[in-house]
């Protein structure tokens, strides 16, 4: 992501708005040259009313699916030269951190107080490639995950990666299966990267010293993890080759190391564009791991190093109107992305599927109208079943920015030796009546499995949300999700996860975010297999000031704090933070 330090202003006139923008040449980053600079250009406003019109510089071919390859060229700006591209960024970070010695009970003690200073700093060595570094990183104003359901969950939950440091140029390192995800390096210490483009050669490295190393331990049919308190060391290349105008070769290697304990990843993949509307993407990996003695009883891993691949292949044929697919991966049984996110091993799975979409004139109910069926695949190394079934999906857009997705799938899981039933309709979708507000609902209803008992089940679940904007300052973004899962003598469990976001912009540079979370489970007891409490409550706060002249020019203070309680037990503050973080950007 461009993260550039350079000036704006707008204001509101009878007639509309009027911006203006200030963007330094020392932003900006190409090529010395004597004559005429040549760039690729695009200007585009996106104007969402009653549709949401595109206006850009030029109209794009549909059935041409390489936007870089139709952008039209600026030519000018002759004796233009870069800045030097040096930026440094110190911070200092205090926190205090209060908890209850008996969790729910007794007074608050403190655990934690740090002034920690750190320090940022980037270098565009050349027009095109970058250096960032940090050390002691700070990442405290980043805003609280969404909650998301962690009852009967068969794989590790997905939370997307929010910290600065990380963000930058993280699609560099992006692949069709996910072999990095900064997300797993907890607590960096220090961290350096270099990003950039020469040419045809795109070039990712970073190496991160973590204070927590996150193990992820995937199977056929379910994920466990662990956080151990170790130092570790992650690092990661990545190369890529531009072949053409709109294909690709990739090279990519990652490696972590702490005490007892590594895993090493080296893979490749290809992305060809065989013609305007066909493409074939690929991925090839192999990873070496050896964990600690304790974490391999403990997780029943192998207890020496081994060895696994993963391969990916994808092919499409995408037109205006028509498009379709197939897709074949497997995982082996032993292969490990520690430095990613790969939930599921010990499976091969096969999926096709066709659609058609129709485009419609703008100003009629319904603007796009798109459907398709598929058949998917998989099973384990031993050829056991793990998911048969049959796919149908819906899509519509229309008017006030209305959309509709509808998925069903009808077919047969495996789990734990028994198989079931899995059939089941999800309907998505969502409305904006006027700029100041938005609606969107999910439901899905039908089979579901009951993971902790190994029995079928009925699942409903509901997601409303809606965001509502108050003026030209305050905006309220509210949302739920309940779920139920019966089983044949009854209820198993009832979920509900509320959500509130408050944001008030002072002015461009100021606001006041709040965030709410409250769950609350309810469990039958009588239904479970095992001892588990009948109530789960928890309630978490987030509050954030910033004031903000550039990107890396701030200044934030801070406050959170968390909620327990159970059936017989009232919510009760657990524990308590206050934080605080100044810093400033010198550009050179």
């Amino acid at each position: 992501a461009w993260d550039a330090i350079w000036d704006s202003a707008g204001r509101i006139t009878a007639e509309g708005y009027v911006v203006e923008m200030a963007i330094p040449f020392s932003s900006f980053r190409f090529q010395r040259t004597d004559g005429d600079q040549i760039w690729s250009f695009d200007a585009v406003r996106s104007y969402p009313r009653s549709v949401r019109h595109h206006l850009g510089l030029f109209p794009r071919d549909r059935n041409n699916n390489c936007y870089l390859c139709q952008a039209e060229k600026l030519i000018g700006f002759a004796g233009a030269t870069p800045g030097r591209n040096i930026e440094i960024d110190p911070t200092l970070s205090g926190l205090v951190t209060q908890e209850r010695e008996g969790v729910t009970e007794g007074p608050f003690e403190e655990r934690d107080r740090n002034l920690d200073p750190g320090i940022s700093a980037s270098w565009g060595f050349t027009p095109n490639l970058t250096v960032n570094a940090t050390i002691n990183p700070d990442f405290s104003q980043v805003e609280a995950d969404a909650a998301q359901l962690d009852i009967n969950t068969q794989f590790a939950l997905f939370y997307p990666e929010k910290r600065p440091f990380f963000l930058e140029a993280s699609d560099y390192f992006g692949t069709r299966l996910s072999a990095v995800h900064t997300r797993t390096l907890a607590d960096p210490e220090w961290g350096l990267k270099m990003t950039g483009r020469e040419g045809a050669n795109v070039i990712g490295l970073f190496v991160v010293r973590d204070e927590i190393t996150n193990l992820l331990f995937p199977a056929s049919q379910g994920s466990r993890s662990t956080s151990l308190q170790m130092n570790s060391t992650g690092a990661v290349a990545r190369y890529r080759r531009d072949v053409g105008t709109s294909s690709s070769l990739g090279v990519l290697l990652t490696d972590r190391k702490g005490q007892d304990y590594y895993n090493r990843l080296a893979g490749l993949d290809g992305n060809i564009r065989l013609t305007p509307r066909d493409r074939l993407r690929f991925q090839f990996l192999g990873s070496r791991t050896r964990y600690p003695e304790e974490v391999s009883a403990d997780f029943e891993q192998p207890h020496d190093f081994f060895e696994g691949t993963a391969f990916d292949v994808y092919y499409s044929h995408d037109t205006r109107s028509l498009d379709w697919y197939g897709v074949y991966r497997q995982v082996s049984p032993d292969f490990r992305a520690d430095l990613g996110f790969m939930t599921q091993a010990d499976f091969r799975y096969t999926d096709i599927g066709w659609g058609h979409t129709w485009n419609n004139d703008p100003d009629h109910w319904w603007n796009m109208l798109n459907v398709g069926s598929g058949y998917e695949y998989e099973w384990d190394f031993d050829d056991q079943l793990l998911n048969k079934a049959y796919t149908f999906w819906f899509n519509y857009a229309g008017l006030s920015q209305s959309w509709v997705d509808l998925y069903a799938e009808w077919g047969r899981q495996s789990f734990n030796g028994v198989e079931f039933d899995s059939r089941f309709v999800n309907i998505d979708g969502g409305i904006r009546p006027s700029g100041a507000l938005y609606f969107e609902m999910e439901v899905t209803a039908g089979d579901g499995i009951d993971y902790a008992n190994t029995r079928q089940g009925r699942r409903v679940s509901l997601e409303p949300f809606v965001e509502w904007k108050l003026g030209r300052h305050l905006t309220l973004e509210v949302g739920h999700i309940f779920e139920q899962l019966n089983v044949d003598e009854g209820r198993l469990y009832t979920a509900n996860i509320n959500q509130l976001k408050t944001l008030y912009q002072f002015t461009k540079r100021a606001f006041l975010r709040t965030i709410l979370q409250y769950v609350y489970y309810d469990y039958n007891t009588d239904l479970y297999t095992f001892a588990i409490d009948p109530v789960y409550r928890s309630l978490f706060s987030q509050t954030l000031f910033s004031y903000k002249i550039n990107p890396q020019t701030v200044l934030f203070l801070g406050y959170s704090d968390n909620y327990f309680g159970e059936k017989d037990l009232s919510l009760r503050q657990t524990d308590r933070t206050f934080f605080a973080k100044i810093g400033y950007a010198w550009v050179l």
